[in-house]
């Protein structure tokens, strides 16, 4: 062989830079490709669709009612899947005995943990962010003012990170096949029962993800509809569950970076430390932030430090209008109640529009909390219900006050026993003695206009005792065309002020004989003079 045929030596190649970014990436597919989250995910999204949303949509199309749904059941439903499905990955190498397998490798351990979490936890967020985009997309389709509200679904996000890493730690410190199933149903119950030691509108449990206002009011929807959304609670609660999140993962990583007895990693160690005490500190400080909390005037938490006081400006808006002769206006939120709402008051409008003092618009308000004593709230009218000149009538939805939402029929009986006594009142007297023949054109006036009668309470009673019965009896004497008919309506025991053969009877069934044009007529002359409680029983037509 000659110099010249020889072969060349081969030089070496050059060693290629480590990408640590690179390998984590490839890593974290391969712990998404092989994790029991994607397995749970059908379980959790399954739960959803039948506790949360078929419950959520059955509600009235308001974003703050459905948001609020929302965050607690979202957290609920997926309690379970994701907490048991961490604490399986975490479990992993113990269960499988392959710590000592795993740690010759290049990674270290903890962040091998880490980036099994991080899998767990993107496909628990991702079957989330599908529900909520489902909810939030039918929602928008059915909602007549408003836009979504994200600080609910960031508070049920953080949520369910701060469920993951729970799940993932009680795993890894406890490797075994009953870790799954224990850690999430002490999950289920942990969530459940926070809400318990509450009492009031200040109290540092207000903290738990579950709670998303005042605990007492439950689902309001009255809230963020004539103010702001505050997001001063949802602000303390993500704030709460992301220190708890880095604390637990903290203590996975200072776990995941000691060997036993002999540490081997000690910079790791004194990170994963610092870490944890910090996560710690921000969960702790969330706490007492939540403490400082109280229920405002418009039903929601407001925490000084947290607050901003341009959300305490009410919220413009056009409202909802009807064309009848007294319009009836309507928060735009609520514009799918305007057809019940006219309905139940259209005949009352026909008995009193035009009439000297009647009102020339029918307008909903917003409300008024006030936290009692305990867990008890008291929501009123915001303002006097009649104000300004030409008067204006303000009133309450009854689905503004804290509750189960109604349906179209129980709406429409509140208003007419709500919003349609307060017009007579208001329009006859309004005040707490009425004149017997102030009480006699209200109980014709609301027999006419269909008005239960029995909402008039002690003002129909000149004793100012109301008896059972006596709303059933009101109606069949006015509705009587004779003496003998009336004779035929059974009252009460005690003897009311509309008896058989009364004053008071005679007069109603004179006043409710009349047409309505005849009604309207006498009204036109006499209502100052009835108002002023100078029109006697005999002086009624």
């Amino acid at each position: 062989m000659t110099a010249t045929s020889a072969p060349a030596a081969a030089r070496p190649r050059p060693a290629t830079r480590r990408r640590p970014g690179l390998a984590t990436a490839r890593l974290l597919c391969l712990e998404l490709r092989h994790n029991a989250m994607m397995w749970t995910l059908p379980v959790a999204i399954a739960l959803f669709w039948f506790i949360t949303y078929r419950k959520a949509v059955a509600m009235p199309p308001l974003w703050e009612l459905r948001a609020t749904s929302l965050q607690p059941g979202a957290l609920v439903d997926f309690a379970l899947p994701v907490v048991g499905a961490s604490a399986w990955m975490g479990a992993r190498e113990g269960r499988r005995h392959t710590t000592d397998l795993v740690t010759t490798t290049a990674q270290q351990r903890w962040a091998r943990l880490l980036v099994t979490w991080a899998a767990t936890t993107c496909w628990a967020v991702m079957g989330y962010l599908a529900c909520v985009a489902v909810l939030y997309g039918v929602t928008a389709q059915q909602a007549t003012w408003g836009g979504p509200l994200w600080w609910p679904v960031a508070v049920a996000g953080a949520g369910l990170a701060a469920l993951s890493a729970l799940g993932f730690a009680a795993g890894e410190l406890i490797p075994s096949r009953f870790t799954a199933p224990l850690a999430a149903v002490a999950s289920f119950f942990v969530l459940a029962l926070s809400t318990q030691p509450i009492d009031g509108g200040q109290s540092y449990w207000q903290v738990s993800p579950i709670v998303t206002g005042p605990w007492d009011l439950a689902h309001n929807p009255g809230a963020a509809t004539f103010y702001p959304y505050l997001p001063d609670l949802s602000i303390a609660q993500v704030v709460f569950l992301g220190g708890l999140t880095v604390a637990v993962l903290g203590a996975v990583a200072l776990r995941g970076a000691t060997g036993g007895r002999r540490l081997r990693w000690p910079a790791a160690s004194i990170t994963a430390a610092v870490i944890t005490a910090a996560g710690l500190v921000v969960s702790g400080t969330a706490v007492v932030l939540t403490g400082t909390g109280r229920m405002d005037a418009h039903g929601m938490i407001v925490i000084p430090a947290l607050h901003d006081a341009a959300n305490d400006r009410p919220l413009r808006y056009t409202p909802a209008c009807s064309r009848t002769a007294i319009p009836v206006c309507l928060n735009p939120a609520y514009a799918s109640y305007l057809p019940v709402t006219v309905g139940a008051l259209a005949p009352l409008i026909t008995e009193v529009a035009g009439l000297p003092g009647a009102p020339v618009r029918i307008s909903q308000a917003a409300a008024t909390y006030r936290q009692e004593q305990g867990n008890s709230v008291a929501i009123s009218l915001t303002g006097p219900s009649l104000s300004g000149r030409p008067p204006v009538f303000h009133f309450l939805l009854p689905d503004q006050f804290a509750g189960s939402p109604m349906t179209a029929g129980q709406t429409a009986a509140a208003v007419r026993s709500g919003a349609g006594v307060g017009i007579v009142a208001s329009f006859i007297g309004g005040g707490t003695r009425l004149s017997q023949a102030q009480e006699v054109v209200m109980a014709a006036l609301m027999t006419a206009a269909r008005i239960p009668v029995e909402s008039l309470g002690p003002q129909i009673l000149a004793t100012g005792n109301s008896q059972p019965g006596q709303g059933r009896f009101v109606r069949c004497v006015a509705s009587a065309v004779s003496r003998a008919a009336a004779a035929n309506c059974r009252p009460p025991q005690a003897r009311p002020m509309f008896a058989v053969g009364s004053p008071a009877t005679k007069a109603l069934q004179r006043f409710s004989a009349l047409s309505a044009a005849a009604r309207r007529g006498w009204l036109a002359g006499h209502l100052a003079a009835l108002r002023a409680g100078r029109i006697t029983l005999a002086q009624l037509p």
